[in-house]
């Protein structure tokens, strides 16, 4: 079962950037999903990219403004955050599998949190 660990969340300002990296053990021949989960919220679907990285996958709210990537090498996936909106502020997790349903995802990390002021 993979072990997912994420990091690179902190507190920025409205319009700027942060990228997030979900380290992996193991070989990473699976796909990646990020989700994110502000307080009072739902779960919901960011991002997404195949295990070689050929399908990408973005959520309608953060199209244009973040990049998913993946390093197998470095068994690291990426989410490049852009234009960074208050309402992109929430706790970030990646995780094992494909599709857009959480239900969809089997190991997940235990989140980096996200704040964007304005």
């Amino acid at each position: 079962q993979a072990q997912l660990v994420e990091s690179g969340g902190g507190l920025v300002q409205a319009g700027g950037s942060l990228r997030l990296s979900c380290a992996a053990s193991g070989r990473t021949f699976y796909g990646i999903g990020w989700f994110r989960q502000a307080p009072g919220k739902e779960r919901e679907f960011v991002a997404g990219i195949s295990w070689n990285g050929a399908v990408l996958q973005y959520a309608d709210s953060v199209k244009g403004r973040f990049t998913i990537s993946r390093d197998n090498a470095k068994n690291t996936v990426y989410l490049q955050m852009n234009s960074l909106k208050p309402e992109d502020t929430a706790m970030y997790y990646c995780a094992a599998g494909s599709g857009r349903a959480a239900g969809d995802f089997g190991s997940w990390g235990q989140g980096t949190q996200v704040t964007v002021s304005s």
